[in-house]
C-alpha cells in the first residue's frame, strides 16, 4: 500500500520529518522526469514544492538564492527582466520543473556546451541530511570556496543523498542576438568527423548537436552587428552550407523540452565521447529509439518507445561499455513497481566509494537506495 505523500513548507519541518520518520523517503519536485521521482509502495514521497520562492537576487552580484522547489521557469522569467539566464540550460521548465529537481537529476539541455552545466553554476546548498541535520555547503558569493564542495556532491545525487532546502545560482548577462545553422552531412561518419572539427576549432558556439542521422546543429550568438560574421565563419570552417534560423528561441525552446520525441517513450541519458556515435548508432539503427546527440557529441539522449526496446537499449550500451540513466518511464505500460531499473549498460565503477559517501550523509538508510 502506498504512502500519503509529505509537502513540507519550510526547512524545518524537512527536518522534523527527517528524524521523526521511521520510512524512507524520496523527495520530488514537479515530476518532469518521472522515473527519477516516482516512489516504489511503502516508500514516502517528500513534495518539495511547498519551499517555494526566490529568497535574494541582485542584479548587479549576478547571483540569486532560492528556496530548492522554486519552479525553473519563475526564475528564469525573473532573470530576463533584468538581461540575465542561466546559462546551463535547465531543461523541462515550461513543464515544472524545480532548481531541486534540476540539481539532483544533474541535467541540463543544449545550451550547456559553451558555459557548463548545472554544476558549473551552482556555487551554495542548504540540505537537510538523513538525520535531520541542516548542513551548509558553498556560499553566496562567487568567490567563496570554503570547506567541502557538497553543492559538487549533490549534483546529480537523485535525492538519494539528502534533501535539497536552498540552493544559490551564479546568473550570466544575456546574449544580445542568437541563429542557429543546420547542416546536412551524408552519413554519420561525415557528420560526426564535422562535430569533432568544430568542437575542436577557435569557433565561438552557444551550442553543438547532432540530429539523427545527420544533421550538425550549431548555435551561435553575441552582439548583433557580429552575428551575421559568426555565421559565416562557421559556414567557412566547415566548407559547407546549411539552413540558419535567425529566429531560432522556438527550436532550441523545445529542443530543452525534449519535443523531438514521442511524448509516450521513455528517455535515457548516456555520457559518451563523440568517436563512439558512429558504431553506436549502427547498433541502434534498426531498433525503436529516438536519439539525438549534445553538447559536443558528449551527451546521448535516447527514447525507447517500450520496456522491450529498453531492455534491447541495455545490451547495446553494455557492449559498447557505455552506462544510462533512465530519466522519463513511458505513459502507458510502466507503473511504479516496474522492474525496469534507472541505470543500464555499463555497471558503476566504483560502488565502494559511493556506499561511504552514502553511510556519512544518510546512516539511518532513510533515503532510497540506488538500484
Amino acid at each position: 500500500m502506498s504512502i500519503t505523500p509529505v509537502r513540507p513548507s519550510s526547512p524545518d519541518e524537512v527536518q522534523q520529518l527527517l528524524r521523526d520518520t521511521q520510512t524512507t523517503v524520496l523527495p520530488h519536485g514537479g515530476h518532469t522526469k518521472n522515473a527519477l521521482s516516482t516512489p516504489p509502495q511503502a516508500v514516502t514521497p517528500l513534495d518539495m514544492r511547498g519551499l517555494s520562492g526566490i529568497l535574494e537576487y541582485d542584479p548587479s552580484e549576478y547571483t540569486f538564492t532560492a528556496l530548492a522547489g522554486t519552479l525553473v521557469s519563475e526564475v528564469q522569467s525573473t532573470l530576463a527582466e533584468n538581461g540575465q539566464y542561466l546559462p546551463c540550460d535547465p531543461p523541462f521548465g515550461t513543464q515544472g520543473a524545480t532548481l531541486g529537481g534540476t540539481i539532483a537529476s544533474g541535467l541540463s539541455s543544449s545550451g550547456r556546451y559553451r558555459y557548463g552545466g548545472v554544476r558549473d553554476f551552482l556555487i551554495g546548498v542548504r540540505f537537510v541530511d538523513g538525520g535531520g541535520r541542516l548542513v551548509v555547503g558553498g556560499g553566496k558569493v562567487v568567490k567563496n570556496s570554503a570547506g567541502f564542495d557538497f553543492p559538487k556532491l549533490l549534483v546529480g545525487s537523485l535525492g538519494r543523498l539528502a534533501v535539497l532546502v536552498e540552493v544559490t545560482f551564479k546568473v550570466f548577462p544575456s546574449t544580445e542576438a542568437q541563429a542557429t545553422l543546420r547542416i546536412d552531412y551524408p552519413t554519420i561518419e561525415t557528420a560526426v568527423d564535422a562535430l569533432q572539427r568544430a568542437g575542436g576549432s577557435t569557433l565561438d558556439m552557444q551550442a553543438l548537436d547532432l540530429e539523427v542521422p545527420s544533421t550538425l546543429v550549431i548555435r551561435v550568438g553575441g552582439v548583433a552587428a557580429g552575428l551575421r560574421g559568426r555565421i559565416d565563419r562557421v559556414h567557412s570552417f566547415l566548407e559547407r552550407d546549411g539552413e540558419v534560423l535567425l529566429d531560432d528561441q522556438n527550436y532550441w525552446s523545445q529542443n530543452g523540452e525534449f519535443q523531438w520525441r514521442p511524448s509516450s517513450s521513455a528517455l535515457v541519458k548516456v555520457p559518451l565521447i563523440p568517436s563512439i556515435i558512429p558504431s553506436l548508432e549502427r547498433s541502434l539503427s534498426d531498433l525503436p529509439i529516438v536519439r539525438r546527440y549534445s553538447v559536443g557529441g558528449n551527451v546521448a539522449w535516447l527514447s525507447p518507445a517500450d520496456e522491450g526496446a529498453f531492455g534491447i537499449l541495455a545490451g547495446v550500451l553494455k557492449k559498447h561499455q557505455l552506462r544510462g540513466l533512465r530519466i522519463c518511464s513511458w505513459e502507458a505500460g510502466l507503473t511504479p513497481n516496474s522492474d525496469a531499473p534507472l541505470f543500464c549498460g555499463q555497471p558503476p565503477l566504483d560502488e565502494v566509494f559511493a556506499e561511504r559517501v552514502r553511510s556519512a550523509l544518510d546512516p539511518q538508510q532513510r533515503f532510497l537506495e540506488l538500484v
